[in-house]
């Protein structure tokens, strides 16, 4: 039986629902459809056994990067009330399993991804994996108002990954989607920050909004979505994609420096509902599934 983090209390026995919640679920799923994307995006062709089988490597090592990321955070987040009832907080589970779990899932994702793509993917995905475990978890974000910028390469290697499982080696196209993600994270992450800031701040973890304030969060995060939004419509002019995801591109990209527009040019009094930053945070999850739908669409569909 595991004590619970945050009362005395013994805590109920793990079961595989706590083992699955380890792995971030909601997260994984993200992960799993820009992998995906990536490799149907890639030129030739892949046999279905193996492209389930490198996407199952995608999904279970970033199901052990966000196991190993609890097992860390566990302490972290039993002071947050976002973060309390996951199983290490509430006491369903031990840090110990936490750990033997993640370290053993991380080990048969990437000798999964060897045996059923390729070694380059291989190492890309256990690059991905310990840049997510050490350098964000360990040493960034503990540290660093700037952990969710530099943090964001981790979250983008999947479609890198994909596209190297299929083919065996990099091409424009898929840097292109790696740089999207990155300059995703940002404004994403921070329009979540601005209106869950007290749990961070309880926590003592440095987000923008913790250690440099709302109003500078708030510029930062416009300055990203315009800077995001070039990064996205730029395959198109580039000829790495066609007008189908050209134009899907500039549009939701509109779409979302408007949203970013309406967080960075307002303030917020005392028991302000964030709805603004919460429309941004919820469209920006819709954006980033749309547009690397359609990059798989231009692909197999070109106008």
């Amino acid at each position: 039986m595991a004590q619970s983090l945050t009362h005395g209390e013994m805590s109920l026995p793990a079961d595989w629902r706590d083992l699955f919640a380890l792995t971030k679920p909601r997260v994984m799923s993200l992960v799993v459809f820009t992998a995906l994307c990536g490799l149907l995006a890639a030129p030739g062709s892949v046999h279905p056994v193996l492209a389930f089988s490198s996407i199952l490597a995608i999904a279970l090592g970033a199901g052990a990067s966000g196991a190993l990321n609890q097992w860390y955070e566990a302490t972290i987040d039993a002071k947050m009330k976002r973060t309390a009832n996951r199983p290490l907080p509430a006491g369903r589970l031990d840090r110990q399993t936490a750990l033997q779990f993640g370290v053993g899932l991380a080990a048969f994702s990437v000798f999964l991804m060897l045996f059923a793509a390729n070694w380059q993917a291989a190492v890309l995905l256990t690059v991905s994996i310990l840049f997510y475990v050490f350098i964000y978890t360990m040493w960034l974000k503990p540290r660093t108002p700037q952990n969710i910028v530099i943090g964001g390469a981790a979250g983008a290697f999947p479609p890198l990954i994909g596209w190297v499982a299929a083919t065996g080696s990099v091409a424009p196209l898929p840097i292109a989607l790696f740089l999207l993600i990155f300059l995703w994270t940002p404004p994403h992450f921070w329009a979540l920050a601005l209106f869950v800031r007290s749990d961070y701040a309880a926590a003592g973890i440095p987000m923008m909004p913790v250690v440099a304030g709302e109003r500078a969060t708030r510029r930062q995060i416009l300055l990203y979505a315009v800077v995001m939004a070039a990064a996205a419509i730029a395959p198109w002019p580039l000829g790495y994609t066609g007008a189908l995801y050209g134009w899907t591109a500039t549009i939701l990209s509109a779409l979302f420096v408007l949203l970013s527009a309406q967080v960075g040019l307002r303030s917020a009094g005392e028991g302000d509902r964030m709805q603004p930053e919460k429309r941004l945070f919820a469209f920006s999850i819709a954006y980033l599934f749309i547009l690397f739908g359609a990059v798989v669409a231009d692909h197999w569909l070109p106008l």
